[in-house]
């Protein structure tokens, strides 16, 4: 996820939360109950803070840095910047953290009794993007999506109380799904970062080159490569979106919603066929409340 690049030198916690108003998925709609849609935002600061660590995405100043005890002269250096994150987190759980952000997660982490693991994941994750900037096969992917994506629909569940294994493992289906999908849409911008998260495997197979990637449009073995990839989080979605019939109320719209998102920006990327290279495919709000209908009758 990108920032806006909006100057939040003088608030921290005010400018990370209001990018939540140009995610492609609400992180926390109108409609949930107060409590929620507190605990939720709450841990949507954690996980946008991280990613802004991890993408160079921070606001000019050095607020951040210095809020986490980070000296001018390493402001610059992600990793040093992610490890006093992981340790502020770490404080969240047995002291007070540093970070408003934090200190605004610490009473949903003892309201709703979550534990360390699941934002430990996302921190790793941002980690492993400073390190790793491809992947040689899918099952590389998944394994990053293990931290870069799962842990938000786990701690979803966490906060609704719904959490159960067979959850768990549909939930997990849907947040790898909805990665592959942010992707596929990134393909662009993600190149521009030094990062390609097209299975090295599956290049190969469909014979495209990096250089493929670096086009104003994309070509037919780009396009073909696409195709696949969509598929397979198609599948993925599909198979995560029993979840949604297992739960009740405003919950169940809520992660109708999250399906609906991937399957309305799969539609996009199959409507601009499948030549993701010129800007993400966006889809419309017609679009995507069909397929909350869609999804709510169970008939994806």
């Amino acid at each position: 996820m990108t920032g806006t690049g909006t100057a939040r030198p003088l608030d921290p916690e005010r400018g990370t939360l209001d990018k939540a108003a140009g995610e492609n998925f609400p992180v926390a709609p109108f409609f949930l109950p107060r409590a929620w849609h507190t605990d939720l935002m709450a841990v949507y600061g954690f996980a946008r803070l991280v990613d802004d660590i991890g993408d160079g995405d921070l606001a000019p100043g050095g607020a951040d840095a210095r809020l986490l005890g980070v000296s001018p002269r390493e402001a610059g250096d992600r990793l040093v910047l992610l490890d006093a994150f992981e340790a502020d987190l770490r404080r969240v759980f047995d002291a007070t953290p540093r970070h408003p952000l934090l200190r605004r997660l610490q009473p949903t982490v003892r309201r709703r009794s979550l534990t360390p693991e699941p934002f430990l994941g996302l921190i790793a994750a941002n980690r492993r993007d400073q390190l790793v900037s491809r992947y040689e096969t899918y099952d590389d992917l998944l394994a990053y999506c293990e931290l870069s994506a799962n842990p938000v629909g786990r701690l979803v569940l966490a906060v609704t109380g719904t959490s159960t294994p067979e959850r768990i493992r549909r939930s997990d289906m849907i947040c790898t799904a909805l990665q592959i999908v942010e992707h596929l849409q990134d393909v662009a911008e993600d190149l521009g970062r030094d990062r390609v998260y097209l299975p090295a495997t599956d290049m190969k197979r469909f014979h495209v080159q990096e250089a493929d990637l670096a086009t104003k449009s994309a070509g037919a073995s780009v396009r073909a490569l696409i195709a696949y990839e969509a598929q397979r989080a198609g599948d993925l979605l599909n198979e995560g979106s029993p979840l949604v019939g297992s739960v009740h109320g405003r919950l169940k719209l809520l992660l109708a919603g999250f399906v609906a998102g991937g399957r309305a920006a799969l539609h996009a990327i199959a409507a601009a066929e499948y030549d993701v290279l010129p800007g993400p495919p966006k889809p419309g709000k017609l679009r995507l409340l069909r397929e909350v209908g869609v999804t709510l009758r169970g008939e994806g």
